[in-house]
C-alpha cells in the first residue's frame, strides 16, 4: 500500500466514527490498535492484512493519535495469531457482512470472465478488484490463495476461447502457411526470419523487410483481432511468441500455436513497417549526405575559401559611404584586394553549382545500386496525407509504381505530377530541354520530398505505429470539443495568432538582448557560422559542504561494495522485482531461485557483462537459465516500472531536512553510448564522433533520475524533453 501522507486521503481513509470508537474500546487496550488497523485496513480494501508492514505508516500513526497511543504497540500486535482472528470475526459482525453463497460465487466468476478478463489487468491487479467487489456487496469471499487460484483459471479460460476463435476466423490457405512458417523457421518467411531484427540500413536489408511485410500481407489475417481485446493481452502474447522457440511454439495444440503466432504477427506487422520507414529515412538521408560530403571535398581542393565575408562587406558599404566620389583603385581595394575578391567569385560560383553537384552524384548512386529496393517498397507500403498540399506526392508515388514494368529512362512531362515534387534547384536535371521527364532523377525527387513529409507526418502510412495517421493520436471527440481542448491548453486555435504571439515574444527578448549586450560579457555575438549568438557556458556549481566526509564515511563503512550487492539491496527495500511478470501461463521456478536469476540478468545487462560471461562466473547457474528469465520476465515496461519504485523509494526516504524538499522542476540533458550499426537507432554524428546512440535522462535537483529514453543523435531534444515531463512514472509532481 503506498503513503497517503495528504491530509484528504487520512481523513477518508483513516478516520475512524463514534460507532467504531465504541467498537474499539470494548476490547483490551494493548490490542485496540492492532484491531483499528485491520477494521479500517477491511474497509478500504476488502481484505485483512497479515502483516503491519503492509499497512500505510502515516494511517497507522493518524489511527494512534485518534486513540490516543503511540504507533510502536502495533509491533507486538499478532496479524496472524488467535486474537486477531477473533478480532476478524467481531469485524465481519460489526460490519454487516455475511458468508459467500453458491449464487454469490456464480456471480462473481461471471463477473469476472466478463468484465475482468478481457482487459488483461495482472493478476494481483484483479485479485485487488475482485476483493472489493465483495467487499461493496458485504461478503466476505474465500481466502487470497482460492481466489487467486480461480481468477488464473478464469484467466486461462477465456484466453483459450479468445484463441480458439482466432483460429477458427483463419482460411485454411492462412493456416497452411502460418504452420509452414513455423515448421521451417529458418527459411526466408520462416518463424525466426519473421523474429528477427531489422539491422543495419542497407539494400539487402531493405528488400528483406519488404519480404516479410508481403508474406504478412499475403496472409490476409483478420484486422479486428487486436481491438477484440485489451492491449495488455496483445502486449503478452507479443513477448510470449517473441520468447519462445520455434521448437517451443510447436509444443502447444495447433489450435493455440496458429492463435498466438496470428495475434504476434499482427502486432509484428507495424513494427516492421515502422522499421522499413525508418529505413527508408535512413537510406535517402546516407545518399544525400555522402554525396554532399564527396561534392563539398572536390570543391574544397578546387577553390580557397574565404571567411569572414560578412565583415568584408561592412567594411566595403562603410567606405563606400564615407567617400561616395571616390574610385574603386582608392577606396575598395585598401580593404579587399584583387586576389581576395577574386577569390570570393569563385566560391560564390563554386556554391551556385554546389545544389547540381550534388545531385548528380545522388542520382548516380541511386540508379546504380539503390533503385533495386524501390519495387519492393511500393508494393508493401500504402502512403496517404491528410493534407491536400501534399496529395501530388502521393500521385507521384502512384504514377511510379504504374511505370515500375517499363524500360523507357525518359516520359514525356504530361500526366507526371511535378507541383510540389521537383525542388526548383533540381528542376533542369529532372526535365530536360524537350520537356521530357528523367525516370530515375524523377524518382530521386519523389522519395527526397517523401523523406521530409514521412519525418512530419504530413504523409502517413498505413498499418504502421509510430508513422501513423496523426488524427488518430487526437482525442476521439477533438472536433467536437476542439475550442474546450485548446481552453485546456492555454492556446489559441487561430495558427496566425499563435505565431504572432511566439514572433512577438522573440522579438520582445531581442530587444532585451540587444539592450544589455553591451553590459553582458556572458554573450557574444558571431561574425560566422549557423549559431551568431555564443553564451559562456556557466561554471560549476560549488560541491556542498560536508559532502567529502559523507564520501569518507561511506568507504570506510562499506569498502569495494560489490555493485551487485548494490542491487540486492535495492530489490530488498524496495521490491523493483516484482515488477517483473512472466509472459508464460504460469511460474514454476521458486521465488528464491527466481529473485536470484533476475538479480543475476539485471546486472549482466545494466553492466554490458552480458549473460554469458555472468553465467560462466556463476556456477550453479547456467546461461540457458539465465537466458530463459531474461525472455520471459524481463521487458521495457518491466524495467521501466523497476526503476520508477526505485525513484519513488528514494524520494520517500529522503531527510526533508537535510536534502531539502524535491520541488516541482527537473532538468534534462543526452549521453553519447556507443552502438553497433546493426541497431537501427545508431548514427555517426559529427558533434560527437563515432556511431552512436543517446541516452536522454531527466533529473531532478537532488540528482535522482525520473525518467531516460534512448533516442537518435539526431532527433529532436525537444520531443525527449516533453515526452520525459509528460510520461515519467514517478510520484513526483513536475510543474507541466
Amino acid at each position: 500500500m503506498q503513503s497517503e501522507s495528504s491530509a484528504a486521503n487520512l481523513a477518508t481513509s483513516w478516520s475512524l466514527s463514534f460507532a467504531d470508537l465504541d467498537f474499539i474500546h470494548g476490547k483490551a487496550e494493548a490490542t485496540r490498535l492492532g484491531l483499528a488497523v485491520q477494521l479500517k485496513f477491511f474497509a478500504a480494501y476488502g481484505y485483512f492484512s497479515l502483516d503491519h508492514t503492509a499497512v500505510s505508516s502515516d494511517g497507522i500513526a493518524y489511527l494512534a493519535e485518534q486513540l490516543g497511543t503511540h504507533a510502536a504497540t502495533l509491533n507486538d500486535y499478532e496479524f496472524s495469531g488467535r486474537t486477531a482472528r477473533r478480532h476478524a470475526a467481531e469485524i465481519l459482525k460489526y460490519l454487516g457482512f455475511r458468508r459467500l453463497s453458491r449464487i454469490d460465487r456464480e456471480k462473481m466468476s461471471a463477473w469476472i470472465s466478463r468484465d475482468l478478463c478481457p482487459t488483461g489487468q495482472p493478476v494481483p491487479i484483479m485479485l485487488g478488484q475482485v476483493f472489493l467487489w465483495y467487499r461493496d456487496r458485504h461478503i466476505f469471499g474465500p481466502s487470497r490463495k482460492e481466489l487467486e487460484r480461480l481468477v488464473r483459471s478464469l484467466r486461462q479460460k477465456y484466453l483459450d476461447t479468445w484463441l480458439t476463435g482466432i483460429r477458427n476466423q483463419l482460411p485454411e490457405n492462412t493456416a497452411a502457411m502460418l504452420e509452414a512458417s513455423i515448421s521451417d523457421p529458418d527459411g526466408p518467411t520462416g518463424f525466426n526470419a519473421m523474429k528477427g531484427d531489422a539491422g543495419y540500413a542497407s539494400l539487402d536489408t531493405v528488400i528483406s523487410m519488404a519480404a516479410k511485410l508481403d508474406f504478412i500481407q499475403k496472409l490476409d489475417l483478420p484486422g479486428d483481432i487486436l481491438g477484440s481485446t485489451g492491449k495488455t493481452w496483445i502486449e503478452q502474447i507479443v513477448r510470449r511468441v517473441g520468447a519462445e522457440t520455434a521448437s517451443e511454439m510447436r509444443r502447444h495444440s495447433p489450435t493455440r500455436q496458429l492463435g498466438l503466432y496470428t495475434v504476434y504477427l499482427l502486432s509484428r506487422q507495424a513494427q516492421l513497417t515502422d522499421a522499413m520507414i525508418d529505413m527508408l529515412i535512413e537510406t535517402i538521408h546516407k545518399i544525400g549526405s555522402r554525396s554532399k560530403r564527396k561534392v563539398i571535398g572536390d570543391i574544397a581542393k578546387d577553390i580557397e575559401r574565404v571567411y569572414g565575408k560578412e565583415r568584408l562587406l561592412v567594411d566595403i558599404a562603410s567606405a563606400s559611404l564615407d567617400d561616395p566620389s571616390g574610385r574603386i583603385c582608392d577606396v575598395i581595394f585598401p580593404i579587399a584586394d584583387s586576389v581576395k575578391l577574386t577569390a570570393i567569385i569563385k566560391e560564390s560560383q563554386a556554391k551556385g553549382a554546389l545544389d547540381r553537384r550534388i545531385y548528380k552524384v545522388m542520382r548516380a548512386s541511386w540508379a546504380s545500386h539503390y533503385r533495386r529496393m524501390l519495387p519492393g517498397l511500393l508494393s508493401v507500403l500504402q502512403f496517404q496525407s491528410n493534407n491536400t498540399t501534399w496529395r501530388p506526392v502521393l500521385a507521384a508515388l502512384e504514377w511510379i509504381g504504374s511505370k515500375m514494368d517499363e524500360g523507357c529512362r525518359y516520359v514525356p512531362a504530361y500526366g507526371v505530377p511535378t507541383d510540389a515534387v521537383i525542388p526548383v534547384k533540381w528542376r533542369s536535371a529532372v526535365v530536360d530541354g524537350e520537356g521530357r521527364v528523367n525516370r530515375i532523377s524523377y524518382e530521386l525527387c519523389v522519395l527526397t520530398v517523401l523523406r521530409e513529409r514521412l519525418r512530419s507526418k504530413e504523409i502517413w502510412v498505413v498499418g504502421a505505429d509510430r508513422y501513423r495517421n496523426p488524427d488518430d493520436d487526437l482525442p476521439k471527440d477533438f472536433e467536437h470539443r476542439r475550442a474546450a481542448y485548446y481552453a485546456d491548453l492555454k492556446l489559441t486555435p487561430d495558427a496566425k495568432e499563435f505565431s504572432a504571439g511566439i514572433r512577438a515574444d522573440l522579438e520582445r527578448e531581442l530587444l532585451l538582448l540587444n539592450q544589455t549586450i553591451l553590459r553582458n560579457d556572458k554573450v557574444r555575438l558571431l561574425w560566422r557560422g549557423e549559431n551568431r549568438i555564443s553564451i559562456t557556458p556557466f561554471k560549476p556549481v560549488a560541491e556542498p559542504k560536508g559532502l567529502e566526509a559523507i564520501k569518507r564515511e561511506i568507504s570506510g563503512r562499506w569498502p569495494m561494495t560489490s555493485l551487485l550487492d548494490v542491487l540486492k539491496e535495492a530489490a530488498l527495500d524496495t521490491g523493483l522485482l516484482d515488477a517483473f511478470e512472466t509472459s508464460a501461463s504460469r511460474v514454476s521456478l521458486p521465488k528464491a531461485v527466481l529473485d536470484r536469476r533476475l538479480l543475476l540478468c539485471l546486472y549482466a545487462l545494466g553492466t554490458n557483462a552480458g549473460l554469458k560471461r555472468v553465467a560462466g562466473a556463476v556456477p550453479d547457474v547456467s546461461y540457458e537459465e539465465l537466458l530463459h528469465v531474461h525472455r520471459r520476465f524481463i521487458n521495457a515496461p518491466a524495467l521501466r516500472e523497476a526503476c520508477a519504485r526505485v525513484a519513488n523509494a528514494t524520494l520517500t526516504i529522503r531527510n526533508v531536512a537535510v536534502w531539502g524538499d524535491a520541488g516541482t522542476a527537473c532538468a534534462s540533458d543526452s549521453t553519447k553510448f556507443g552502438a553497433w550499426d546493426r541497431n537501427l537507432m545508431t548514427e555517426w554524428h559529427a558533434r560527437y564522433g563515432g556511431r552512436s546512440v543517446m541516452i536522454y535522462w531527466h533529473v531532478e535537483k537532488r540528482a535522482t533520475c525520473v525518467y531516460s529514453q534512448l533516442k537518435r543523435c539526431s532527433s529532436s531534444e525537444v520531443a525527449s524533453m516533453i515526452e520525459g515531463v509528460l510520461r515519467h512514472c514517478t510520484d513526483m509532481d513536475i510543474q507541466r
